[in-house]
């Protein structure tokens, strides 16, 4: 079945933005609503209805880009080239990103707030297993937030009232959720904020090219990952969580935060 979406083009960038978001609802949700339904594992779905939903994505952005904005080569466009430069800033990313998390983990270490334990052979699987959900999540969002939410908004406003729209959108796309859940996990707004502002800069650094935000993103979530679901540390609860991180999540605590604010710095210098 075609679209036809060309009118579109004729709109402001929240007109823009909306209609893309209902073409991908439309195809979308004929397909994840039996899969809502008749899975009940609730990793399973959303594993099966995101991935979904990142592959539609992937597939109608150039279509989408063609027939709105007369842009064949979209990809290229907002960031995502496939360069030797951009790869090097790809893996420049991931160290900072890796190491980053590493670092918190170790302070909190040091500081006495939480206990290492002995890795199991299990843990070389955790490592890899988590490639894929690292990279996945990372190419994924910043393709979306900082390629094309970043772009449509680009076409239309200044520098600054970009940033900050996709700044603000990032977090709040994520807090989707019962209003106790939000008030509960509140620090990690913070936390989310804070990386979508670090991107954004990685974004402006490298002339628009997205490898070092896709590292840096992809790098906090392998290494989380890896502690996290392979069970390597224990809190000690020597200070409350919202110091070490609500639900466990190192950004989602002062800790977390203040290592945030300093990476943000960092990207922010290079500009």
């Amino acid at each position: 079945m075609k679209i036809n979406i060309s009118w579109l083009a004729k709109y402001s960038a929240p007109v823009r933005i909306t209609g893309f978001l209902v073409c991908l609802a439309i195809v979308w949700l004929p397909v994840a609503a039996p899969i809502y339904l008749l899975v009940r594992d609730a990793n399973l779905v959303t594993i099966l209805t995101m991935g979904l939903l990142a592959i539609e994505f992937f597939i109608f952005l150039p279509y989408w880009s063609t027939k709105v904005h007369q842009q064949p080569r979209i990809y290229k466009h907002v960031g995502l080239e496939f360069s030797k430069k951009n790869g090097f800033e790809l893996l420049r990313g991931l160290a900072i990103g890796l190491i980053s998390i590493e670092l918190l983990f170790l302070v909190q270490g040091i500081l006495g707030w939480l206990e290492w334990r002995q890795a199991n052979s299990g843990v070389l699987r955790f490592i890899i297993e988590a490639i894929p959900t690292a990279f996945g999540t990372g190419i994924a969002e910043e393709l979306f937030f900082r390629g094309f939410l970043y772009d449509e908004l680009e076409r239309d406003y200044k520098p600054n009232i970009v940033m900050q729209a996709v700044a603000i959108i990032f977090p709040v796309s994520h807090f989707i959720k019962p209003i106790p859940e939000i008030i509960r996990t509140s620090p990690q707004f913070l936390g989310l904020l804070l990386l979508a502002l670090i991107c954004i800069w990685a974004k402006r650094s490298c002339n628009g090219r997205l490898g070092l935000a896709i590292g840096i993103h992809a790098g906090l979530i392998w290494g989380w990952y890896v502690i996290n679901v392979g069970k390597l540390i224990t809190y000690t609860g020597a200070v409350p969580v919202w110091v070490t991180g609500v639900n466990d999540n190192p950004l989602a605590g002062i800790i977390g935060l203040t290592f945030l604010v300093v990476l943000a710095l960092r990207m922010r210098a290079r500009l």
